[in-house]
């Protein structure tokens, strides 16, 4: 029988666009499969994780074929639907499909590779050419056979090594090949079990008789056992060794002689990380009339359109509704996506479900761990399009990433809090939009999209009124509560009078007392991380900068020290003006660390906590801090916009917005819209389940009209004002925006290429190309920045634009004259 010659075209996680062709060995011939992980060889000796795209027979032409080196599934890990998005968010957000692949595999799929070094077997053992560093290497690759680059440094005691092993490589001492090793250890329990004798109830009596006499602690760790196992229950559980011991206050020698008795026997199980729901579940959805209203449209435009959008002002009960329409989607075996802007709100959320759906909802984000991670993705792939496995996660909750799952039959997608800016990825590439993204993955699936907001986003919005989405509306507050009483203060008026106390307004004061004395809470919104946005030198004007960034640096008092808050860099206070000498040095500005220092100064018993970037930085301290808020042991929570993304608090009284300003001043189209989306949503956090709430907003402008709306809590007249200045000036959603940012260590560099560029892209596009600029911060990291929009009609073929600046691009980089320069295309710029 002839056999079959086949080769694979693999994607690699690299930032290459081009897929490599491998030849397969015949002995893998019969397993191999599309999405499949493979070890390949690229390059001279690294080794790397890759994908099966394609499988076919064709040799390729222009290089010497290599073999793939073995096959680490027996089945796919990546399914057709995702290879279709990464094609589609490649195309159209213009990034490589290794980039795409970095970002979409959890870190526990891609191998990592691992240079290793050895005695070279030519090497005569003739260490007289050899120096100190050498030597030690030497003797130490005699005794241990292979090391690594990291303990190779640590033998040397320097850090950069490879010069040294170069070194080695040449006098053939040493050899160096990459070794790939799977980071992934599985959770592995000890259970106890009664062996197969015992496990009779004549022999068990037996057995309790004999210890009863003889070993009383024995007996108890038995009687334990019966009683954690739930034997004579329905259904009984597997006990493990650590819950016995503890539970019935033994040691592990009466353990062993349990075991030695033959009454025990222990075993291993591979078990899951993840949480289980262990409390019953509820069937009951009460809707009132206006949701059941909501939740009719939804459902009759869903058959003619596959995007809705409802617009439901905040505590109107969305969630209700999204929950009612989870579960006629899962009783049809199907699967639901259901997005959230940050990981706070997943915390919230996932509870809610769970009281539905139990341990049908997984949620995936980038705190859990790389072997949590896999897990979840695993329990998702354990899923085939015909019927979902029993123990596979019908529902998945999560932020953007999410959408990089292995679904095999979605339903249903919902994008709460659709309107975020949190759903566009920055850096690194791909710099995609998780809602736009979302409802591709929907349309992949032939499922329905749910985009869900109190503020849509302007672009939504647009859309609904060209008949491209369908738009419910969902007026009334949950319960009948009223929105928010909004007040506003001038604080040129507070600060002419002298009523301010440092930051804060009388208003503000004596409404915060007044909700302390009622046990109601209290959120205050500062947008501004830090005690102090900057240092000042009265004398001179003096600021401190990052060494690394065009940024002045902002004060942390709980750490003492100055922060970038673009690179990390951080300094400690000056004890004087560098320049001048002068001590006069003073604090302006303030932000959320300040707030929650001088609030005890005024509120002398009140609990305090603050939540933003510094205060959750770790696995769990996002839970803990909107935990110990809904169990009334924070009474004043301070924070940044986390505070302000659809969290859900019953006793909240006041709101507090420190500055409306700095939003509204911010030199950016969407400044205005943003805004309005802020304010009001942290607004809508007062008086959500018992009473009126009241918001208390502090601005040098009150009359703006921004604020007006939100005190009229009227988006129409914010939408309706933002499209006539779109329309106008030639911005989304009537036009397309790619930004082009360019990047050099040398600003004499950069901006010949930049002037060079941008006249390049004006021969192709026309007036269409603005720029380039320097961006409000003119060099991170050390690299200098330059913008360059390209506005694109859409009324234009968007696909065949790109084409074309991407053909200038490739012909640009060609130029040994901007050697270094690196270009950042982002598309759909937020």
């Amino acid at each position: 029988m002839e056999r079959i010659t086949l080769f694979v075209d693999v994607l690699l996680p690299l930032p290459l666009s081009d897929l490599f062709t491998y030849r397969v060995p015949f002995k893998m011939n019969d397993f191999i499969k599309k999405g499949q992980r493979v070890v390949v060889q690229f390059g001279r000796q690294k080794i790397y994780t890759a994908l099966i795209v394609n499988i076919h027979q064709k040799p390729p032409e222009n290089y010497t074929i290599k073999y793939i080196l073995s096959v680490l599934d027996a089945k796919p890990v990546v399914n057709e639907y995702q290879f279709k998005l990464w094609k589609w968010i490649s195309s159209y957000y213009m990034c490589t499909l290794g980039e795409i692949m970095n970002a979409a595999l959890p870190s526990a799929l891609k191998l990592e590779s691992e240079t290793k070094i050895s005695i070279d077997p030519s090497f005569d053992k003739d260490y007289s050419l050899l120096n100190e560093k050498e030597y030690l290497i030497a003797e130490a690759l005699e005794n241990r056979k292979i090391l690594t680059i990291t303990e190779i440094s640590e033998i040397a005691n320097q850090k950069k090594i490879m010069p040294l092993i170069k070194s080695l490589i040449e006098k053939n001492v040493v050899s160096v090949e990459e070794k790939i090793y799977d980071s992934y250890k599985p959770k592995i329990k000890i259970f106890v079990r009664l062996k197969k004798d015992y496990d009779d109830e004549n022999n068990l009596k037996q057995v309790f008789d004999t210890l009863n006499k003889r070993a009383y602690k024995q007996l108890q760790l038995l009687m334990s056992y019966i009683t954690i196992s739930k034997r004579y229950s329905k259904n009984p559980v597997e006990v493990t060794r650590a819950e016995l011991l503890k539970n019935a206050n033994a040691s592990s020698v009466q353990m062993n002689e349990l075991i030695k008795k033959g009454i025990f026997e222990i075993y291993q199980k591979q078990v899951t990380r993840l949480k289980q729901y262990e409390h019953a579940l509820t069937n009951v959805i009460n809707l009132n009339e206006y949701q059941t209203k909501a939740f009719d449209e939804i459902k009759e435009h869903f058959k003619e359109k596959n995007v809705v959008l409802l617009h439901g002002i905040t505590s109107s009960g969305k969630t209700e509704i999204y929950i009612k329409l989870i579960k006629e989607v899962i009783k049809q075996g199907k699967q639901v996506l259901y997005l959230l802007p940050e990981i706070a709100l997943t915390i919230q959320i996932i509870n809610r479900l769970r009281k539905y759906f139990g341990d049908k909802v997984g949620v995936y984000h980038s705190r859990f761990n790389k072997n949590e991670k896999l897990e979840i993705w695993n329990n998702v792939l354990n899923t085939n399009s015909d019927k979902i496995n029993k123990s596979g996660y019908q529902i998945i909750l999560g932020p953007r990433s999410a959408i990089f799952l292995p679904f095999s039959k979605l339903g249903l997608v919902i994008v709460d809090e659709e309107h975020d800016g949190s759903y566009k990825q920055q850096d690194p590439a791909p710099r995609y939009n998780g809602r736009d993204t979302a409802i591709y993955l929907a349309y992949l699936h032939n499922a329905k999209t749910l985009l869900g907001s109190a503020t849509p986003c302007i672009e939504s919005y647009y859309n609904t009124q060209m008949n491209k989405y369908s738009l419910v509306e969902l007026n009334k507050r949950y319960g009948g509560i009223q929105l928010p009483e909004i007040s506003v203060v001038d604080l040129k008026k507070e600060r002419l009078h002298k009523k301010m106390k440092s930051d804060f307004s009388s208003v503000l004061l004596e409404n915060i007392k007044t909700a302390l004395e009622n046990n109601e809470q209290i959120i205050l919104f500062r947008n501004r991380r830090g005690f102090s946005l900057r240092l000042e030198c009265e004398d001179c004007g003096w600021m401190p900068q990052c060494k690394n960034c065009d940024v002045t640096l902002t004060y942390h008092k709980y750490y003492n020290r100055m922060r970038c808050h673009y690179c990390g860099y951080s300094t400690k206070i000056p004890e004087k003006c560098p320049y001048c000498g002068s001590t006069n040095i003073k604090m302006k500005g303030f932000g959320t660390e300040k707030i929650e220092e001088e609030l005890p100064v005024f509120f002398k018993n009140a609990h305090i906590a603050r939540m933003d970037l510094d205060t959750t930085r770790l696995k769990n301290a996002y839970q803990q801090l909107i935990y110990n808020f809904e169990d009334h042991k924070i009474d004043i929570l301070v924070g940044t916009q986390m505070v302000t993304k659809g969290l859900d608090f019953d006793n909240v009284g006041v709101v507090g917005i420190m500055n409306a300003d700095n939003m509204l001043s911010f030199p950016d189209f969407r400044a205005f819209e943003r805004s309005f989306q802020q304010l009001a949503q942290v607004s809508g956090r007062a008086g959500r389940k018992k009473k009126r709430g009241k918001v208390i907003i502090q601005t040098y402008n009150p009359k703006h009209i921004v604020v007006q709306n939100v005190i009229n809590n009227d988006y129409l007249a914010m939408y309706k004002h933002q499209i006539f200045e779109r329309k106008n000036f030639n911005y989304p959603p009537f036009y397309r925006l790619i930004k082009l940012t360019l990047k050099h260590k040398d600003p004499q560099t950069l901006n010949y290429a930049a002037k060079e560029l941008a006249e390049r892209l004006r021969n192709v596009f026309g007036k269409l190309v603005l720029g380039p600029e320097y961006p409000m911060v003119t060099r991170i990291k050390n690299l200098f920045l330059k913008n360059i929009i390209i506005k694109l009609n859409n009324n234009s073929p968007i696909s065949k634009s790109k084409l074309k600046l991407s053909e200038q691009i490739k012909i640009f980089n060609k130029n040994s004259n901007y050697k270094g320069l690196r270009i950042v295309i982002d598309v759909d710029p937020l």
